[in-house]
């Protein structure tokens, strides 16, 4: 039984705080040793299960083995027009269970770091740290991070998308690829694609996603699936589960700006493509690093640098809507897989920059920037 348990009624005094078990804060409770601290989170990781994804280098491969749903060397992307297939003997678009991966960090803390299965309320920051209440019990601590997500801004752009997770009556074809973004469907709205993960020939997870600043109701999402199957003659056998999600590409704000933010609210999800996995991941290792030579300062997760350039390419497509598809199929066709996989994941060399910049249509970029 925890130390923590046997003062209720008590102010129970720690090291570190970290409000959201999610991705980034039970990262870093995992990654924390020698020191008393505790993960505040009321879900479950089955009540928070979804699907993760990002690209995998060979080190990665191995250390979320346990947690990976599914892993492809092919991915492609389709319009009207052309498709662009990418194969990478380095990296593999993977697919983490995120229940998985939440669990086994929760079964990984250290002695010492405590799971609160309840809510943090009457949040007071104080310098880096605070006091909060959960579970009854009362709580100071010297640090305190919060991982909850970011507040999202009603009119900034955004990635939302409704997905079904389907068995099909018949085996599809070409189950070894991954469908990035098929860009084959209604684009009245915003940028609109259907994005694709086969885990088997049977076995699916089929998303409508959007990318604009206005929400779609449910019933839009869901009949572009079913137009879009319909279309590639795959017919459901089941509907296993749905999941919905919102990804900011805009700057973002934490819930309390007094408190040190990390993982999304923090602006770890990259604005121009809303991949955050990879960010997060490096950020919690280089604060759990600092954190145990005493520095506790939040990395940012993101380099100013690429944020600028993040910034110019959702302010075109604000602008230019109309742009989106040709600015996807440009970039995918100007990089080789492994460069693409970098540009996504944020890593992109130089070289993997002047190919994008030259592919681009100059001239809205050219506006976009004078704006900054």
């Amino acid at each position: 039984m925890s130390s923590l348990k046997n003062n209720i009624n008590k102010t129970t005094e720690i090291d570190i705080a970290i409000i959201g078990g999610g991705s980034a804060g039970i990262t870093l409770a995992a990654s924390l040793n020698n020191v008393r601290a505790v993960v505040v989170e009321p879900r479950t990781p089955i009540e928070r299960d979804c699907s993760w994804a990002f690209w995998a280098d060979r080190v990665q491969q191995k250390k979320f083995k346990a947690a990976t749903k599914g892993s492809w060397q092919q991915w492609r992307l389709i319009d009207h027009q052309t498709e662009i297939l990418h194969c990478s003997e380095k990296y593999l678009y993977t697919s983490l269970r995120s229940a998985d991966y939440l669990a086994q960090c929760e079964s990984a803390l250290a002695e010492g770091v405590d799971l609160i299965r309840a809510p943090a309320e009457n949040i007071r920051a104080n310098g880096l740290g605070g006091s909060f209440t959960a579970a009854g019990q009362d709580y100071k601590s010297a640090k305190i991070y919060d991982s909850r997500p970011p507040k999202i801004a009603e009119g900034g752009l955004k990635q939302h998308f409704l997905g079904w997770d389907i068995r099909t009556k018949a085996p599809i074809n070409n189950p070894h690829i991954v469908t990035l973004m098929d860009f084959r469907v209604d684009q009245s709205r915003g940028l609109h694609f259907i994005y694709v993960l086969p885990f088997s020939d049977r076995r699916l997870l089929v998303e409508s996603t959007m990318i604009s600043a206005s929400l779609e109701d449910k019933e839009w999402y869901r009949q572009a699936i079913h137009k879009w199957l319909k279309e590639q003659n795959i017919v459901i056998e089941e509907i296993v589960g749905e999941e919905m999600g919102i990804i900011p590409m805009q700057s973002v704000a934490p819930l309390d700006e007094d408190i040190a933010a990390i993982g999304a609210a923090s602006g770890a999800a990259r604005l121009s493509s809303g991949y955050a996995f990879s960010g997060i991941q490096s950020q919690i290792s280089q604060l759990a690093a600092g954190i145990s030579r005493g520095h506790y300062s939040v990395p940012p997760p993101i380099s100013p640098l690429l944020n600028s350039m993040d910034k110019i390419f959702t302010g075109v497509l604000l602008a230019h809507p109309e742009l989106g598809v040709s600015i996807m199929m440009r970039t995918a066709m100007a990089l080789d897989a492994d460069g693409f996989a970098r540009f996504m994941l944020g890593s992109a060399t130089f070289f993997d920059w002047v190919k994008v910049v030259l592919a681009m249509p100059k001239a809205p970029f050219l506006k976009q920037v004078l704006r900054l």
